[in-house]
């Protein structure tokens, strides 16, 4: 059976800009991987689970922060590339990144060296235009950013975003 990991695709509109919060994951694996290496907050769950609970928290977990409130739509889950399937929730919320805090996982590195190294499990989170979060999220996450896009109440707004792909709000 495939591994189900759950999360919140946080959202925001500034000057008829959507943005939505995403995590870049920690440790040597990714400490150089940048554009397909970002993620919406989330965590794995079991079968008996409730994944609203699950995606709430992990956000707390993965950020060191409650998620904030308000409303919530449910998106269709999607499935990554290794065949984890993710169920994320859009949620139209603010978040003050500079008070994100990851928990930690501790690793032997270099591989075989016998030295234990602690490293966070998200080394930055951003907001980021629709447009930059394109190229910089999962592949596997990106048809996410489609039905949020779909979503009545952004009719009128755009994707934004710019060539260098700048976050507008980072940690």
């Amino acid at each position: 059976m495939a591994k189900l990991s759950a999360g919140l695709l946080l959202y925001r509109v500034v000057d008829d800009t959507v943005e939505v919060l995403l995590a870049h994951p920690g440790g040597p694996f990714w400490a150089r991987k940048d554009d397909g290496a970002w993620s919406v907050p989330k965590g794995e769950y079991t079968d008996d689970e409730d994944p609203w609970a699950a995606a709430q928290r992990e956000f707390g977990e993965e950020l060191g922060a409650p998620p904030p409130a308000g409303p919530r739509r449910d998106l269709v889950p999607v499935r990554q590339a290794g065949g984890k399937v993710v169920t994320a929730f859009a949620v139209r919320a603010d978040f003050d990144v500079t008070h994100a805090r990851s928990n930690t996982f501790t690793l032997e590195w270099p591989k075989g060296s016998g030295k234990v190294r602690e490293f966070p499990e998200i080394d930055r989170v951003a907001w980021l235009p629709v447009a930059v979060a394109r190229t910089k999220m999962l592949a596997g996450q990106r048809p996410l950013l489609d039905q949020l896009m779909a979503a009545p109440d952004l009719a009128g707004c755009h994707e934004g975003g710019d060539a260098d792909g700048a976050a507008a709000g980072s940690r």
